[in-house]
């Protein structure tokens, strides 16, 4: 039911409220309009990589190599309409969990916040299909991305939503736009990667301003009911990342994938053993220069940031080979709004 006015019921009234509306004047400020600022005259020929190979994992494998040009373009132009599509996936899903936070958030500074947010995700759905357009291949979203997202839309509580839309999801993407930023020979594509990761940056921060307040006030049970939910989430992005790089959609069990092999010409036995063997020679173990990792960079840090990595669930990432990250250098630096690049070892 509708309320008599938006009063602010929240348990973290008082903590980060200054933050909290620091953040919507930012997002008021950075509202953008797609057809002012984008070069959408820019001409798209999706016969013609869109990303530099050197940037590429898969340019990366020997196997890769052994493939016929006809084949690596092709490969190329395809996993790169792949990457796209979930982008566009995923923006639709977070413009659904974005409205799911505005309705259900109990703080009034934050149905503002979520409210904008929700705008920022509609803009973004509007940008990456026309661009999908203009590339003319749509596939479908991921599994796992499509169950993530699910679980998120149908928890039980809206913290629940914000840890699986703000932390997970919004990570996932801000990783994967950083890549592309860096990767791409196309200055649209570049250009809205740039303005869509300004805005992600909020999105992120609005996640520990918001949640790190509230998680400081429930009950150890609590906690640990966000915790396990959090663990799940990163379970299916740790499953979905075959081969660690953000934004890597190879697997089996992706229909997706599998027609982008299809439509190459190349034989998935083939491809997978290729994989498994650059992965054994370490091949993939380094990401290229300006990369990032969204799991061990952005995800695992926020989620250690907000105290969603309780030493029971610490246990459970260890089991299922997780490794813990809590290096927030990147994270702190993406929150700012500039593309990441690896820091100095």
């Amino acid at each position: 039911q509708a309320e008599d006015g938006i009063r602010d019921r929240s348990p973290s009234r008082g903590l980060g409220d200054v933050y909290k509306r620091q953040l919507y004047k930012r997002a008021k400020q950075n509202q953008w309009d797609s057809d002012d600022v984008l070069p959408w005259d820019t001409q798209v020929d999706p016969s013609k990589p869109l990303m530099d190979d050197r940037a590429s994992l898969f340019h990366r494998m020997p196997f890769f190599s052994r493939l016929s040009k006809s084949q690596r373009e092709t490969f190329t132009a395809h996993s790169t309409a792949q990457l796209l599509s979930q982008f566009l996936h995923g923006e639709q899903g977070a413009l659904m969990t974005a409205a799911c936070v505005t309705h259900s958030v109990p703080d009034a500074t934050a149905k503002l916040y979520a409210a904008s947010q929700t705008m920022d995700e509609a803009r973004h759905v509007e940008v990456y299909a026309r661009y999908c357009d203009k590339v003319a291949m749509v596939y479908p979203m991921t599994p796992w991305l499509k169950t993530l997202i699910d679980a998120t839309l149908k928890s039980d509580r809206y913290e629940k939503i914000m840890i699986g839309m703000n932390m997970i999801v919004e990570g996932l993407a801000l990783g994967a736009f950083n890549n592309m930023y860096h990767s791409t020979q196309c200055p649209l594509l570049k250009a809205i990667t740039f303005n869509v990761m300004r805005d992600e940056s909020r999105h992120v921060s609005f996640g520990h301003v918001y949640l790190g307040a509230v998680i400081a006030k429930l009950d150890e049970a609590e906690v640990e009911d966000l915790a396990e939910f959090a663990f799940n989430a990163v379970c299916l992005v740790a499953k979905g990342s075959q081969t660690g790089g953000a934004g890597t959609l190879a697997s089996r069990a992706d229909p997706g994938f599998m027609q982008v092999l299809h439509n190459s010409g190349i034989d998935p036995d083939d491809f997978f053993k290729g994989m498994a063997d650059a992965v054994h020679a370490g091949v993939l173990t380094e990401l290229p220069l300006g990369q990032i990792h969204s799991m061990k960079d952005l995800m695992l840090p926020a989620l250690a940031r907000v105290g969603l990595i309780t030493p029971r669930v610490q246990k459970k990432y260890e089991e299922a080979g997780i490794p813990l990250a809590t290096d927030m250098r990147i994270l702190h630096k993406m929150e700012g709004g500039a593309p990441a690049m690896q820091p100095a070892a």
